[in-house]
């Protein structure tokens, strides 16, 4: 039974900031405390993560100008990205193996196509192994004696 490639679990059209927006616009979205990351690209093309710790470390512990600072001068490359024709039991192994709840989807141009979070995977992992309706039946038994 295959469960389905990347492309079939992934949030389609993540959200992100260009290189040359400023780190105060990439704190604005980082607010919410749902979102963890924001995804930094050039020509749709991902060149790196920042999160609250990339904020802290990289501006505000350096005194750095959060308008002035641009999120190119310190998106951290990302450490792992999918593609999107992965099957998902490799996508899985990936986020257990290195302990990840998000990974961006890259296709082969290195555009950033989807992100592709573990709670969504697992669910999508666990319908997939439903069985049939048939096999949910009881096993017939003999009539009693």
């Amino acid at each position: 039974m295959s469960a389905g490639v990347v492309r079939d679990a992934m949030v389609s059209h993540p959200g992100h900031l260009p290189a040359d927006a400023s780190a105060q616009a990439a704190g604005e979205l980082l607010l919410p405390p749902e979102v963890r990351a924001v995804y930094v690209t050039e020509d749709d093309r991902l060149v790196g993560v920042v999160t609250r710790k990339t904020l802290v470390r990289e501006v505000v512990a350096t005194g750095r100008d959060p308008r002035a600072t641009t999120l190119g001068d310190i998106a951290e490359p990302p450490d792992n990205t999918l593609a999107p024709d992965m099957p998902l039991e490799d996508a899985f192994r990936v986020l257990e193996t290195e302990d990840l709840e998000r990974v961006p989807v890259v296709d082969g141009e290195g555009r950033l196509v989807g992100v592709l979070s573990r709670s969504v995977l697992l669910r999508r992992l666990a319908e997939d192994e439903v069985p049939d309706e048939e096999e949910d039946e009881p096993p017939e038994l003999p009539p009693a004696a």
